[in-house]
């Protein structure tokens, strides 16, 4: 009898401890961002692949985040050090966010091609601008491949352009996010 009763209880707490399991996620260990500045005078161009991020496919929300000094590709040591120190302020704001939510109610269990808009809070240069981005999402066999293209907008985030150089840097900064996530 107490075997029966030991047996039950362990289901019991099976059963509960599945109940109260943390949600699965999606995870991005690595991805790629891009910006390019396409000022009259000057073409900037730089890049990181070390974005990182996750997607909870149940609640459909999501965090995204890059440290901002590891963007690479500059054509003169130059502007990566006017990007970090002048512009960006990479040791006062050493990242750049997005979280928020997938607007659009789809399963991001089934596979498919999805046309989607990412609702959330883009935090660059120690400022918050609630965003609403498009993205397109490819899933298959529980792989979510991540691609976006959208604008920033310097003025959006308290950067400023010195008149002197503003023939050298666009205001509106064209960026390119790639990543795939995979359960975690």
């Amino acid at each position: 009898m107490k075997r029966k009763h030991f047996i039950l209880f362990f289901i019991l707490v099976l059963s509960s401890a599945y109940a109260y399991a943390p949600n699965l996620l999606f995870s991005a260990k690595t991805g790629t961002i891009t910006f390019t500045s396409d000022a009259p005078l000057e073409l900037i161009k730089a890049g990181s692949d070390q974005l990182k991020g996750w997607l909870n496919p149940d609640s459909r929300q999501f965090s995204f985040s890059i440290d901002i000094k590891t963007f690479k590709g500059f054509k003169a040591s130059t502007q990566k050090k006017h990007f970090n120190e002048n512009y960006l302020e990479s040791d006062k704001y050493p990242q750049a966010t997005f979280e928020g939510k997938i607007i659009e109610n789809i399963d991001l269990r089934r596979d498919g091609l999805y046309n989607v808009r990412a609702k959330g809070n883009l935090f660059v240069h120690g400022v918050v601008q609630e965003r609403i981005i498009k993205c397109n999402l490819t899933i298959k066999n529980g792989l979510v491949s991540v691609k976006s293209n959208f604008i920033v907008l310097l003025a959006d985030h308290n950067i400023a352009i010195p008149k002197i150089l503003d023939q050298k840097l666009a205001s509106d900064i064209k960026v390119e996010v790639m990543t795939d996530l995979t359960e975690k």
